[in-house]
């Protein structure tokens, strides 16, 4: 008999063995995102305080298609312009257990040509 797959739960353990690799300072806060079919949202994060320095989603943006190539971009742009309003430069990139890929990297590349550096 076959096991059913859950990819959630496949992600969820990739995100947590990613996460203990990389930890978030207050001089370079952690860049944390997470996708979902009809949106996705980032956020930055001070992991020693354990706070949220600045977040960001296509559902604040009110895109007509928060799930799409055009809305990460939307996105990372924006939050790389609330992280320069917060005075971050420099982050650290959570993949957040998704693949490097697709939604994922055009909201990387969107927010370094915006001026984050990881």
């Amino acid at each position: 008999m076959l096991k059913k797959v859950d990819r959630n739960k496949q992600r969820i353990r990739r995100h947590a063995r990613v996460r203990n690799k990389i930890f978030g300072t207050s001089e370079r806060p952690r860049l944390n995102v997470f996708r979902s079919n009809t949106n996705i949202s980032v956020q930055v994060i001070d992991d020693s305080k354990g706070t949220t320095l600045v977040s960001v989603s296509s559902t604040d943006l009110k895109l007509e298609n928060g799930g799409n190539i055009d809305a990460a971009k939307a996105v990372g742009k924006e939050i790389a312009s609330r992280a320069k309003k917060a005075k971050i430069k420099q982050v650290v990139f959570d993949r957040g257990g998704y693949l490097y890929h697709g939604r994922v990297k055009a909201l990387a590349d969107a927010a370094r040509e915006a001026g984050l550096e990881f």
